[in-house]
């Protein structure tokens, strides 16, 4: 007899963890420091009330919502992460295919197994964001910037809250036998040696700018038709400093909790992002958001949309494209209920 399909993020979690290796979980699972604020982002959710308003004919809910001029079917999108390929044999392809099927939109990560035109062919109905790293040299992020134009990716997503990486890539090279590719780092370059080498450490050292700074967003923002999206901003003066260099939209995140332990859960300060920007940007949230119910207080508390990282890889690794809409599916059906019993109808 098969075991009941999870009907919770939270039974997704349970059985993800069954069926991923044990170093594709740990990666996953893994906090920063002490998990301070890994766990702080899901405690503060519930620190937060909501106070309904009875009485209203909220029989028909409309839970779709437009960003950066893009309608979706709900306001409940996936966030850029690495590595799909620990999850399921096809990747990225296969998120953006459960994405597509909930008409809700992917950031693609540049830590993807595929190329960002492999995986426009394999959803091609889907939305699509472009999650760049900041390089040395500017013309490979040119190059970057008009492949994902060409196959047709609506934003680009650059991190504010990652000055440094660590690439530290031995563990995955001695534990896995998979042949792990990064075809929107490497470009037109053949990896100088397999994952885990110092030869490849060495490549990333090179190219990939560390100490990102405010002039190489400005750079961006003036390279691209494409709307920039500016992620993980937690204070207020750095939401100002993107109003004034024209990002049309923040992500309020905390990298999950993987980078500076000790900051704020993202929805303690999304109100004073919100009152920042002044309408002047789309505002967006992610870290922590497990139901429908946290999707509706960061909605109340001044979110356009909020993102998932982690919910979305546990639906891949429990069950592929299948999975990620059935956990897509959830947190909208739970959404829709918590509008109804809250009395918010549109």
């Amino acid at each position: 007899m098969s075991a009941a399909t999870p009907t919770t993020l939270a039974e997704f979690e349970a059985s993800a963890r069954q069926k991923a290796t044990a170093f594709a979980w740990s990666y996953l699972s893994r906090p920063g420091e002490d998990g301070q604020t890994h766990t702080d982002n899901r405690r503060a959710f519930k620190r937060y009330r909501l106070i309904p308003r009875n009485l209203r004919d909220v029989y028909i809910r409309d839970t779709s919502v437009t960003i950066l001029g893009t309608k979706l079917d709900f306001p409940v999108a996936i966030a850029p992460t690495a590595t799909h390929l620990l999850f399921h044999p096809e990747a990225e392809l296969t998120t953006a295919r459960g994405a597509a099927s909930m008409n809700t939109l992917m950031v693609l990560s540049s830590w993807s197994h595929h190329s960002l035109k492999q995986v426009a062919e394999a959803a091609p109905r889907g939305v699509r964001w472009f999650y760049m790293l900041f390089y040395r040299d500017r013309g490979r992020m040119k190059r970057l910037l008009e492949r994902a134009e060409r196959a047709g990716y609506a934003a680009i997503v650059l991190t504010a809250d990652q000055p440094f990486f660590t690439f530290s890539f031995r563990k995955v090279a001695t534990t896995l036998p998979l042949d792990f590719r990064f075809p929107n780092i490497y470009l037109d370059d053949n990896p100088p040696g397999p994952l885990g080498s110092l030869e490849l450490a060495e490549y990333f050292k090179k190219t990939v700018k560390e100490a990102a700074t405010w002039e190489d967003v400005e750079w961006v923002k003036k390279n691209t038709r494409l709307p920039v999206v500016l992620k993980g901003i937690l204070s207020v003066d750095d939401a100002k400093m993107a109003v004034r260099l024209g990002i049309d939209a923040i992500l309020v995140s905390n990298h999950g909790g993987r980078q500076l332990d000790g900051v704020p859960a993202t929805i303690d300060v999304l109100p004073d992002i919100v009152g920042a920007v002044g309408g002047e940007a789309e505002v967006y949230l992610d870290g922590g958001v497990r139901t429908g119910t946290d999707v509706l207080k960061a909605l109340a508390l001044g979110a356009r949309c909020v993102f998932i990282g982690r919910p979305a890889l546990w639906g891949l690794a429990y069950n592929g494209a299948e999975g990620v809409q059935q956990v897509l599916k959830i947190l909208k059906d739970e959404l829709s209920l918590a509008m109804a019993r809250a009395g918010k109808y549109i």
